[in-house]
């Protein structure tokens, strides 16, 4: 798959939507790029645009934007509640698919080096990008924001690394760099500014300094009034949502409210959020409330109405989850967004791939789709009330491995692809030889991996797939023999992909591991198989 880079500029204009649109457009026209999202802010007088596109479109899109604002914005008369420093106040390139960390870096310091020349201005590098330990924070570049850049530009230590370090009052600095997906996100309180900053001094990382820091990992934090809400906000950035979660921040904001008797109403993501962020949010409610919610599309709708997202204004996920967008936005969705017609069709084509690998895959996953239907069948009814228990703790590993087996279906293609993409290298030169083999065994291995992937997942599913037929609603009897003998199939399908990849392997250790493994899972599987067969025959109406 194609290499994806997320850049998210901020600009210092939040009200004038000519400016606004203007960069946008200046984006949106650049080949290559597509914007995803504009968040405009009006008491914070920013707009934040997210846009992806390959490492190169997106260096021209940010400096196609850059261009513009310089043109158009003036940070002589700039006021606004967040903390800024310049007319692109911080460009961060943060990895979507298939790109290193290295290559934003790069990404951030070719946009540096060329902000920098073109339009005169003093550009400084954060993140994963800085060259220095004291500039890796943004907080710490951005102290004094753009009042105090006249005396800041005069100091050695803070020359910038790009351009020259002198005052450019249009303009200000711009800070750029590489990072993790950061998640802007503010949390909604009926309170004045100050009580709505101490709630940031006690939750964010920093804290009140060095002697008080804060109670979470990874968090920014600032508390700032928004005029045209009539309300306060903790204005937070997650660094690392794997680190701190979206519901963690809420959960800890609205016990120091609870304590201050202040009111939490709501809250509000700016810009994009990844789908992970909010999936992670639907778990815990759910753990906590102990609900039972299978459907991704209404997990996102149990976290938009937990964390009261659609409170200032209506909250489509389709417009605001990076994975949805990214989706949305390619043409070919792989074989699995192709009508079965298709699919079987493709298979039956002229090509290796997709061959049994794929077909593999589409077999397990029916078979955990029959399982989750077999599940749902027999829960939530009256007649099988006391099933309810059992069928809540069964049906979720086969609707999981539903989704992910769904996935191998093109993995195992692309898989496939990638030692056939080896074999066309150039073989002229010794060097060249040397890198074609070993592009070669590595495309083997991933060939092998896949197929592996596909029996580990099917082979934790006979613990569950036995119980379904020690209980499950025997109208669905047939159901869960299928699904028994699909299951099968798909690790049969698995060995000897996984076998027949092995033989061209250089690598001796490997393939002994791999292949004891495998045969391990289909002699489990026909076991389980059997077992489940069994269990059902044994079983009367």
């Amino acid at each position: 798959m194609a290499k994806l880079v997320e850049c998210v500029p901020n600009f210092s204009e939040g009200n004038n939507k000519e400016v606004i649109d203007a960069v946008a457009q200046a984006i949106s026209r650049t080949p290559g790029c597509v914007l995803l999202d504009v968040d405009a802010g009006a008491s914070t007088n920013r707009t934040v645009y997210t846009f992806v596109g390959s490492p190169e479109a997106v260096v021209e899109g940010a400096l196609s934007a850059a261009r513009v604002a310089g043109q158009l914005i003036d940070m002589s008369q700039h006021s606004g509640e967040h903390p800024r420093m310049g007319a692109l106040d911080v460009c961060p390139f943060v990895p979507v698919r298939n790109v290193s960390m290295e290559e934003c870096v790069t990404c951030a310091r070719i946009f540096g080096q060329r902000l920098a020349a073109e339009l005169g201005v003093p550009v400084y590098l954060y993140g994963a990008a800085a060259q220095s330990e004291s500039r890796k924070a943004l907080p710490s570049i951005r102290a004094g924001e753009y009042e105090a850049l006249p005396e800041k530009l005069a100091k050695p230590e803070w020359a910038p690394d790009f351009g020259p370090p002198v005052f450019v009052p249009r303009w200000g600095a711009t800070v750029t760099g590489a990072r993790t997906f950061l998640i802007a996100y503010n949390i909604n309180l009926l309170c004045t500014k100050e009580l709505a900053h101490r709630i940031a001094l006690n939750i964010r990382e920093q804290g009140r300094g060095p002697d008080q820091p804060g109670r979470l990992k990874k968090v920014q934090g600032i508390g700032w009034y928004l005029e045209e809400e009539n309300m306060a906000q903790v204005s937070t950035n997650l660094l690392d949502f794997e680190t701190t979660s979206l519901h963690t921040v809420y959960e800890e904001i609205c016990r120091d409210a609870q304590e201050l008797n202040l009111p939490v109403v709501g809250s509000q993501l700016v810009g994009l959020v990844p789908k992970k962020a909010m999936l992670d949010a639907a778990e815990f409610y759910i753990k906590k409330e102990k609900l039972f919610i299978l459907e991704e599309e209404q997990k996102i709708r149990l976290v938009v109405n937990r964390l009261g997202l659609d409170s200032l204004s209506p909250f489509h996920p389709r417009e605001r989850i990076i994975e949805y967008l990214v989706e949305a936005g390619e043409v070919d969705g792989g074989l699995v967004a192709k009508p079965l017609g298709a699919f079987v069709r493709a298979v039956g084509a002229r090509s290796a791939a997709p061959g049994g690998g794929s077909v593999s895959a589409a077999a397990g996953a029916l078979g955990a789709a029959l399982g989750s239907m077999v599940g749902l069948m027999s829960y939530g009814k009256r007649q099988f009330e006391d099933l309810d228990p059992i069928m809540r703790k069964l049906i979720p590993p086969f609707h999981q491995a539903m989704e992910e087996l769904v996935a191998m279906v093109d993995a195992d293609s692309r898989a496939f692809s990638s030692y056939m993409e080896a074999m066309k290298l150039p073989k002229n030169t010794p060097e060249e030889q040397e890198r074609r083999t070993a592009a070669m065994q590595q495309g083997l291995k991933t060939a092998v991996g896949v197929p592996y992937g596909l029996a580990e997942k099917v082979s934790g599913l006979w613990p569950a797939l036995k119980e379904l037929a020690r209980h499950c609603n025997l109208a669905c009897k047939s159901d869960v023999q299928v699904a028994a003998k699909m299951l099968e199939a798909a690790v049969f399908g698995a060995y000897f992909n996984v076998t027949i990849n092995l033989k061209e392997i250089a690598d001796d250790k490997f393939k002994r591991v791999m292949s004891q493994k495998v045969s391990g899972m289909l002699e489990e599987a026909k076991q389980g198989s059997a077992v489940v067969l069994a269990l059902l025959d044994k079983r009367v109406a």
